[in-house]
């Protein structure tokens, strides 16, 4: 009975009505409106887009999990809360710092193209990418990956049963849970979209078609089954079975060619993380078919060469620095990056401080240098939406999770699968659908991510981890943003090291966004008019301002013990809560 107990406590700490955890602070970046949610402990931290999915992690903690069980509640959790972002029917990344060994670990759960894939597969007759097949038909999943990745490293390394892991999921799909503000909101923008599928018009909206308001339960029965099954038979309950018959059926309904041999077929990868060392720290992160942890590296490598605390945090000096190494950045991934299982990605000679020196003598400290005078950096030749959701967790041990998971868009491709309660992805977006042309966030894609069977779409996400010269960790940071996450990630990374920011601090600082292409310079609310004036003088191009660029939900060590975690103001109902919590 004690199981139970337990996991009865956690149902009812995750009850309808959580808004934030009892002891966040509310903070503001330059706006009284701007608020954030710090949180501090003596044991674990769970920092995620959403303050139950983060009492539930904490509770796993506190329940005697590992970071990695609280992970997996979290991911199974935002399935639930979050379903615009948080999925079983997408897939990610996950890095993983083992204390006991000190191995740091990449997890690849990233989607598959179908068997049935080609090249051609989006093309209309005229020779274009169908930007409606890509983003909005059954077509445009790839085979889902993150049933198997939380599965696989929850048996793996963690330390409770898989049952009492989704237990708190379950029970927020069957019983329901209040809707926040931020998910009404969501579903009313979203509602075209989403009412134009039966199964998504049935899961997230009444039978009248009225959009759920805040404060109304919302319940997901189909969901809570599907849940349920993967708690009994671990992925098997998922990629075979009673679900997988009702994905390839929904594939029938909807025009897509998933089959249940690409569904039995799909493999978890574990791969070697990329690290790099900046000055005194190591920072890893995921490797291909990430684009995020080598452009991360190769852009602090860029950066090192220079005395960034002396130019001033924000300055147009800084700025220009940062947005040059961005530039060529992207211009590399254009080229270079792709499925490593597919293409031979020269990932050592990218993240080389002698390549960034050459880089860095390439750039102009007083003037800009328009997008098309910048071509791949290598000698020879050989691209996500903004509601990708990314969450933190830490243990007493000093084990670290740090885990950035998707859909593509949001809500994915709209498409949910009758009877199994769950949105499918839209990542066959991230393909280059014909070398060259741009995907929706205007990410630039060649033949090295061209569109394959089995082949992983080349990716943004970059979930980090940041360790002391003593190998011991220091920060677990990541985001969602689609082409922004490495931006983001970067600037909260040179934040906390270069800057001596608190996370909080790290967190809440205006960011600003540079890609290659399109040739401008993004930034938010926060950075001076007259550091604006200075950067077009030098020749940049001023982009729209956006009303957030990703949203950084972390966890960092205290230098006395015990951890401290932001969830990121940028994105409502977030929350960082710690284990020690008390109701």
């Amino acid at each position: 009975m004690r199981r139970y107990q337990w996991i009865l406590a956690i149902v009812l700490a995750v009850a309808p009505g959580l808004a934030q955890p009892s002891d966040a602070r509310e903070g503001a970046r330059n706006s009284s409106e701007a608020q954030f949610f710090p949180a501090s402990g003596e044991r674990g931290m769970v920092s995620s887009q959403d303050a139950l999915a983060s009492r539930v992690g904490a509770q796993i903690l506190a329940s005697g999990g590992n970071a990695i069980d609280a992970a997996v509640a979290t991911g199974f959790a935002l399935a639930v809360t979050l379903p615009r972002a948080g999925n079983l029917g997408g897939g990610g990344f996950m890095m993983i710092h083992l204390a006991a060994t000190g191995k740091t670990i990449a997890i690849d759960y990233r989607e598959m193209a179908p068997s049935a894939a080609s090249p051609e597969m989006f093309l209309t007759s005229d020779g274009d990418v169908d930007r409606t097949k890509i983003l909005g038909s059954g077509l445009a999943s790839g085979v889902p990956g993150t049933v198997a990745g939380l599965v696989h490293v929850q048996r793996r390394y963690g330390r409770l049963p898989l049952i009492d892991v989704l237990s708190p999921a379950i029970a927020l799909a069957r019983n329901g849970f209040k809707v926040p503000y931020a998910l009404a909101d969501s579903l009313e923008k979203s509602k075209k979209r989403l009412q134009a599928d039966a199964g998504s018009a049935a899961y997230f909206y009444k039978p009248s078609g009225v959009v759920y308001v805040q404060g109304e339960t919302l319940v997901q029965t189909d969901l809570a089954d599907t849940l349920s099954r993967i708690s009994k038979f671990g992925a098997e309950g998922f990629y075979q079975g009673a679900v997988a018959e009702k994905i390839v059926a929904q594939m029938a309904r909807s025009g897509g060619v998933i089959t249940r041999q690409d569904l039995k077929n799909y493999r978890v990868v574990e791969r070697e993380p990329v690290c790099g060392n900046y000055r005194e720290h190591q920072v890893c992160s995921m490797p291909p078919p990430s684009s995020g942890g080598i452009h991360l590296v190769q852009m602090l490598n860029i950066l090192e060469g220079w005395n960034l605390r002396a130019l001033g945090h924000n300055s147009a000096d800084y700025i220009h620095r940062l947005a040059a190494s961005m530039q060529r950045a992207y211009a590399d991934r254009s080229q270079y990056l792709g499925d490593p299982d597919f293409v031979d990605v020269p990932q050592s000679r990218l993240t080389d401080k002698r390549y960034a020196e050459s880089l860095r003598q390439q750039i102009d400290v007083k003037h800009a240098i328009a997008s098309a005078e910048v071509a791949p950096g290598l000698r020879e030749q050989r691209v996500e939406s903004t509601e990708t959701t990314h969450f933190s967790t830490w243990d007493a041990e000093g084990n670290a999770v740090s885990n950035t998971y998707t859909l593509n868009w949001a809500y994915g491709s709209g498409v949910a699968v009758i009877g199994a309660g769950f949105l499918l992805n839209n990542e066959m977006d991230d393909f280059a659908a014909k070398p060259g042309a741009r995907n929706s966030y205007n990410l630039v894609g060649g033949e090295a991510n061209a569109i394959a069977p089995a082949k992983r779409p080349l990716s943004s996400m970059t979930p980090a981890l940041v360790f002391d010269k003593k190998g011991l960790p220091l920060l677990a940071t990541g985001s969602p943003g689609g082409s922004t996450i490495i931006t983001v990630v970067l600037q909260v990374v040179l934040n906390f090291l270069d800057f001596n920011m608190n996370i909080a601090e790290a967190t809440a600082a205006p960011r600003i966004h540079y890609q290659w292409i399109p040739d401008q310079l993004y930034y938010e609310v926060g950075i001076s008019k007259d550091t604006l004036h200075r950067l077009k003088n030098m020749g940049h191009n001023i982009g729209a301002t956006p009303r957030r660029l990703g949203a950084a939900n972390s966890i960092a060590a205290k230098p006395n013990g015990g951890t401290s975690g932001i969830a990121d103001y940028r994105r409502e109902d977030a929350a960082a809560v710690a284990e020690s919590i008390r109701d």
